[in-house]
C-alpha cells in the first residue's frame, strides 16, 4: 500500500540508518527530518523520525509528518521528542531543507566541556560556516532549548547542544548527514589537538574568505528557492 510522501519518508529512513551506521548516535537517540512542501502551497511541513523506534527496524510508514506548530498531519507514530527544535529551525532558517540531531562521542565531549570549536580545518569552515558554538543549557524538548540552539547556530550549518549532542543543517538530507560526519571528525581533531597543548587555527583572512564562500553558496540556494515560488 502506498503512503503519502513515500519517497521523502524513505529518504529520512535511509539518512537515519546511515547516521546510526556512522556512529553518530546509538539506540533510538538522535533524530532526522526533512522539509516538505505543503499541499496547499503554504507554510512548510516536516517529515521526522518517531520516538522510540530502533533505527534498524525503521520503515517509511513510521515517519511522522507534522506542521511547524507540531500538529500531526500524517502517520500514527509519536514524532521525535525534539520535533520542536527541528520546526523552529525550519521556521527561522528558510535555507534549511533537512536536519539531523546527533549524539556522536566527540561532539558530545565538546557539549559536556562547553567547548566551542574554532576554524581549524579548511573544508569544515567552508561547509559549516565558521566557529561551531555551544548553546546555553536548556531542558530537552523545550522552547528554551530551541531558542538556545538557534542562538548558537546562527546562520551556520552546525551547533553543539550543551550537555546533549549536536544539530546539523543542510539543504537536503545528504548535506545534513555530511555535516554531521564532518562535525564529528572536526570535534575529534580538535580534542586531540587541544590535548597536546597546541591548536593552530586557520589565519583570520583565510577564515573570512572561506566563510564568504559558505555564504555565497547559501545565498545561491536561497535565490534558487525564491525562483521556485
Amino acid at each position: 500500500m502506498s503512503i503519502r510522501w513515500e519517497q521523502e519518508r524513505r529518504a529520512v529512513v535511509s539518512a537515519a540508518q546511515e547516521m546510526a551506521s556512522q556512529g553518530l548516535t546509538n539506540g533510538t537517540s538522535g533524530n532526522v527530518s526533512v522539509r516538505l512542501a505543503s499541499d496547499e502551497g503554504g507554510e512548510s511541513i516536516v517529515a521526522i523520525t518517531p520516538t522510540g523506534v530502533p533505527y534498524p527496524s525503521l520503515t517509511p510508514e513510521d515517519i511522522v509528518v507534522v506542521d511547524l506548530d507540531v500538529n500531526p498531519i500524517d502517520g500514527d507514530g509519536v514524532p521525535s521528542s525534539e520535533t520542536l527544535l527541528h520546526t523552529e529551525i525550519y521556521r527561522r532558517r528558510p535555507d534549511a531543507g533537512a536536519i539531523i540531531h546527533t549524539h556522536s562521542v566527540f561532539a558530545s565531549v565538546a557539549a559536556v566541556r562547553g567547548m566551542n570549536i574554532p576554524p581549524i580545518i579548511d573544508e569544515a569552515t567552508i561547509l559549516l560556516g565558521g566557529t561551531i558554538e555551544v548553546s546555553e543549557y536548556a531542558f530537552p524538548s523545550s522552547q528554551e532549548l530551541a531558542d538556545s540552539v538557534l542562538a548558537a547556530l546562527g546562520q551556520r550549518n552546525a551547533a553543539i547542544i550543551r550537555n546533549h549532542g549536536a544539530v546539523c543543517v543542510g539543504v537536503d538530507l545528504k548535506e545534513a548527514l555530511n555535516v554531521g560526519i564532518l562535525l564529528e571528525r572536526l570535534a575529534q581533531i580538535y580534542y586531540y589537538a587541544a590535548a597536546t597543548g597546541k591548536v593552530n587555527t586557520i589565519p583570520p583572512d583565510v577564515v573570512e574568505a572561506e566563510i564568504a564562500i559558505f555564504n555565497m553558496r547559501r545565498q545561491a540556494h536561497l535565490s534558487s528557492l525564491d525562483s521556485k515560488l
